[in-house]
């Protein structure tokens, strides 16, 4: 067994007695991901690596979601940030914002 499935489980059972806990979750691993989300059920998932990092917007989505779509917290920094370079930064890190996130909403139904 390994140790990111006992944290899981214990993080799960143990140690959100009161709802207060979430676990991080890399989009570069999906399939670690749907292990994960098995093990912890609706537990919310902060997961970095979308962007820059490589991970997958469909199969993270798809690997994490719960039953209703939801339970993810994507995050994508460096695509975003590094968007642009010029007097239009603001347009071209707005423009990869909403492009990410229609990708994510996409495949969350």
């Amino acid at each position: 067994r390994k140790l990111y499935q006992h944290v899981a489980e214990l993080v799960a059972t143990k140690w959100n007695a009161g709802g207060q806990c979430a676990l991080v979750v890399g989009a570069t691993f999906p399939d670690e991901l749907a292990e994960v989300r098995r093990l912890v059920g609706e537990m919310p998932l902060l997961v970095p690596g979308i962007g820059a990092q490589g991970g997958d917007i469909e199969a993270t989505v798809s690997a994490g979601r719960t039953a209703a779509g939801t339970g993810l917290m994507i995050n994508s920094s460096r695509a975003i940030l590094y968007a642009g370079k010029d007097e239009n930064f603001a347009a071209a890190a707005r423009r990869v914002a909403l492009e990410t996130r229609d990708a994510i909403n996409r495949y969350r139904r």
